[in-house]
């Protein structure tokens, strides 16, 4: 074990130990050792957090702060990030698993949230409704109040940023369910905010499990939005909840996104789309490249050519910066086994891969490639989360589509050609939230994400994801009656 102190849950502004005083420990996932204990916050926990942060709601201590001095706020955090950024990364490095040269990127795109949103604060706008002689309405864009924020393990310090720095740049108070598996990334957050000095209660910062902390958090009553991303079936349990006591949310619930490549595709630039898309991360993100419909005429070729470049993969430690890095735990591997065993049994054709590396210490799995998938298998239509890619034939672009939009999913797609007008005809009826052409993982901090589909609703990234942390309110003022003469006053002003 590295380190056998107690990392404590930042609340109202001080950091806690658990009232229960339980404990998680943290695993590197390279090797399965104990890296760091930390305190388990449970439901009387979730009561203190979420009470300091409704008292700086209901205080409006943010509402009544300039715009622009909370976005100087988030400006200082994402200074203090980028303080100790090469710390940082390397923390979220052991924790996750992944390259660590993914990591220092993943602190990088934090602090490019904290500072763009902190750009936006003071650009949230409302309008001037014109309703005629004697009346002024106008419409006022207001937070909700406590927003609760579930967070991923598979991006946790960026995507705790992300959601954290919308929240604050329109003036809700902010409670974070830190991801049990990963929790030292939303520690950081947690220390850049204290050393930004934002008001005590505006940001708590909780490493908790979902099945208490999570769901105390969203059961509260003082919380009035929640921001998840997770799976559909934990998505469907929030979502419940929150129905119960009607409170918005944004869901950003995965995904199994699919590249249609025609046959004058740069069979170069989709290898390395596949190389990036499919096995970065290990294959553990939300809108990763699992599907590959290919034109049946270069098929042979393009997955003979994935082949080669999966046999050049190197496998290892994060720290390493290795190209296949570990799955986050034991049983997400175990998940990830039954999933191509699963394709196996229903007619897929394995190419490469498909096993466990249990040789190696750690939670390692084989990059893996399936061939002749069905559109009704397993692998065509659930997501796997790990390094797999289900490549399945078409003959025509109608057909191609047609696979495509043939799941329940809809966070991210793509295709790839030389022929600009196929491009956009197929990009336009890929019926997914962001499409990427000729290229994976195009998009970027300025640019809306979100899903269709059961892969949720509502936007992150971009300006649209400011909408989603706000509601319109409308003020309407009738002005008392003008004086006499004042009519024949206003037309002569008209003249």
């Amino acid at each position: 074990m590295a380190n056998t102190d107690v990392t404590k849950n930042y609340i109202d502004g001080k950091w806690r130990d658990s009232l229960a005083g339980t404990r998680i420990e943290v695993d590197d996932p390279s090797d399965g050792e104990t890296i760091a204990v930390v305190a388990e916050a449970g439901p009387e926990d979730v009561e203190i957090a979420v009470a300091a942060a409704h008292r700086v709601f209901r205080d409006r201590v943010l509402i009544d702060m300039h715009p622009y001095d909370r976005g100087r706020m988030l400006c200082r955090v994402a200074d203090a990030l980028e303080a100790r950024s090469d710390e940082i990364a390397t923390i979220n490095c052991a924790e996750t698993g992944k390259a660590l040269d993914l990591a220092h990127d993943e602190v990088r795109t934090a602090i490019r949230y904290l500072r763009y949103y902190g750009g936006l604060a003071d650009k949230l706008e409302g309008r001037s409704i014109p309703r005629g002689a004697n009346l002024v309405d106008y419409t006022v864009r207001s937070p909700f109040g406590v927003s609760a924020q579930i967070v991923p393990w598979n991006g946790p310090l960026e995507l705790t940023a992300r959601s954290l720095a919308c929240a604050i740049a329109t003036g809700n108070s902010v409670v974070v369910k830190s991801p049990e598996l990963a929790p030292l990334s939303g520690v950081e957050i947690a220390r850049a905010c204290e050393t930004a000095g934002l008001p005590a209660g505006a940001v708590n910062v909780l490493s908790g499990r979902g099945q208490t902390a999570g769901q105390a958090l969203i059961n509260h009553p003082d919380v009035r939005h929640i921001v998840f991303t997770g799976s559909m079936a934990t998505g469907r349990t929030v979502l419940k909840t929150a129905s119960d006591r009607i409170v918005p949310c944004i869901m950003e619930l995965g995904g199994k996104s699919a590249a249609v490549v025609y046959s004058d595709a740069d069979v170069d630039g989709v290898v390395e789309a596949v190389r990036i898309g499919t096995f970065l991360n290990a294959g553990q993100n939300c809108n990763n490249l699992t599907r590959l419909l290919v034109e049946r005429s270069v098929a042979d070729e393009l997955v003979e050519r994935v082949k080669v470049c999966v046999q050049g993969l190197s496998v290892g430690p994060g720290r390493e910066n290795c190209d296949i890095t570990p799955l986050i735990s034991q049983k997400q591997r175990q998940g990830v086994e039954r999933a191509c065993q699963t394709a196996l049994s229903q007619g897929a054709r394995l190419v490469i891969g498909g096993t466990a590396l249990s040789e190696r210490s750690g939670y390692f799995m084989a990059a893996t490639v399936f061939a002749d998938v069905g559109q009704e298998s397993n692998l065509f239509q659930r997501e796997v989360f790990g390094p797999v890619l289900a490549v399945t034939e078409f003959d025509d672009p109608a057909m191609a589509v047609d696979l495509a939009n043939g799941t329940d999913q809809g966070l991210a797609a793509g295709v790839f050609t030389r022929d600009i007008d196929r491009a956009l005809w197929t990009a336009d009826l890929l019926w997914a939230g962001q499409v990427y052409v000729n290229g994976w993982y195009v998009g970027g901090v300025e640019t809306p994400f979100g899903g269709v589909k059961q892969s949720g609703y509502g936007r992150e990234k971009g300006r649209e994801a400011l909408d989603g942390y706000v509601q319109t309110r409308n003020v309407g003022i009738r002005i008392s009656q003008p004086s006499s003469g004042s009519s024949s006053s206003r037309r002569r002003c008209a003249k």
